[in-house]
């Protein structure tokens, strides 16, 4: 479905699509919904099936598990937060979030988890906002205690089950030191879950009760939320995560009965929503505004869409991704990071600088180029425990450029 015009070409469209129906075709993705627009004009793909054996297609309003795509919706909350001065970027975190104060920090990051300093100051919605707190996925840490010691304590994934209660889940993470001093690294993922507690602790409700108050409703996503209600949940795929040595197809979650089909105890702001192609549009086409009404100020847009990392850190989280480029076809290769997603700082492939967003590892990715006017989204239920969800995505954003006119 193509609405409007003038914004990408013809020839670049139908490469587009069967650049896409490729790797539907290859059998290693079941189904994939995509929107890509330019100015105007919108279009959408909606490609095979939602479960590799067939069935049900693949359709416009199908939902998916959005992974660490959430993260730019659920930083939102905490904007919003800051607007009404009821968070400061720089305030320690510690009346909200005790469990994180009085900080030990690791004389190494790799040694023993005995073997700590005391944290040199606290730790700051900054730090949460920006990844920098001290904690999180660290590829050059993997071996290390402290990996090993944080994956038993807050690691919830598909193949670990459920997490706790959130006030369990910060006292679990409490008991842990951090690998670095506040401030001083880039690591990924845990600081949005932290900062998805803050939020609730700081309104006095559920992160996903203020979420729809401020960012969900006020923009139209109806269909974004923490699990699918059951009136829904026949447009919910299977999630897959193939088995990376035989690429046979196994299921990390069903829709009926499955973990996204009921409330969560512990909302997960790093990558626990659920959306649609449509929906995620909505917020990444209004940057802060709904109609004529305004749900996030411009500077507080402007804060999240730009980078916030020092060279260092920047340096830092490019060499660590570097370092996987092989498993995740480049990505992470932005070089920036703005609050709770990429902003890129140079071209490394076909986007430009200034394109901020991110990708999620059940097969998601979502970005927009302000300057080329281009947002892209395209989903799909295949988890990156085989690089093939990363290559579409990479072939999607090349021959999303191509078609730009």
């Amino acid at each position: 479905m193509t609405t409007g015009g003038g914004g990408f070409s013809a020839a670049g469209l139908r490469r587009l699509r069967e650049v896409l129906a490729r790797h539907v075709d290859s059998g290693k993705i079941p189904g994939l919904v995509a929107l890509v627009a330019r100015g105007e004009e919108t279009h959408v793909e909606a490609i095979g099936t939602m479960r590799h054996d067939g069935g049900a297609p693949m359709s416009r309003d199908t939902i998916f598990r959005m992974a660490s795509t959430s993260k730019p919706v659920t930083v939102a909350a905490a904007m919003a937060l800051l607007d009404d001065c009821r968070l400061r970027l720089d305030d320690p975190v510690d009346p909200w979030l005790p469990e994180l104060a009085d900080r030990r920090v690791l004389q190494r990051p790799d040694g023993p988890l005995e073997d700590t300093v005391p944290a040199r100051r606290p730790i700051t919605v900054r730090d949460l906002l920006t990844s920098t707190f001290g904690l999180g996925t660290d590829f050059e840490l993997l071996h290390a205690p402290i990996r090993a010691a944080t994956f038993e304590r807050t690691d919830y994934s598909v193949a670990s089950g459920p997490a706790p209660e959130p006030d369990e889940w910060m006292r679990r993470l409490g008991e842990l030191p951090l690998s670095y001093q506040p401030g001083q690294r880039w690591q990924y993922d845990l600081a949005n879950e932290v900062l998805g507690v803050l939020v609730s602790r700081v309104t006095g409700r559920p992160l996903e009760t203020f979420l729809r108050e401020r960012v969900l409703d006020p923009l139209g996503m109806k269909d974004t939320a923490f699990h699918v209600p059951a009136g829904k949940i026949d447009r919910l795929p299977p999630l897959y995560g193939p088995d990376p040595r035989t690429g046979e197809f196994l299921v990390w979650d069903e829709a009926a009965g499955g973990r996204s089909s009921r409330p969560p105890a512990f909302q997960g702001a790093g990558g626990g929503l659920v959306s649609t192609v449509d929906d995620y549009f909505r917020m990444l086409l209004d940057h802060g505004m709904h109609g004529t009404e305004r749900i996030l100020s411009r500077p507080a847009v402007e804060l999240m869409t730009t980078n916030r990392l020092t060279p260092e850190q920047q340096a830092a989280r490019t060499a660590m991704y570097r370092n996987i480029a092989h498993l995740a076809a480049g990505q992470g290769q932005h070089g920036g990071w703005g609050f709770g997603m990429a902003v890129r700082t140079g071209r490394g492939d076909y986007a430009p600088p200034g394109q901020f967003g991110w990708d999620g590892g059940t097969g998601t990715t979502a970005y927009a180029d302000p300057a080329g006017r281009v947002t892209g989204i395209l989903l799909t239920q295949v988890g990156m425990s085989t690089p093939d969800s990363a290559r579409l995505i990479h072939d999607f954003w090349t021959t999303l450029y191509q078609a730009t006119a």
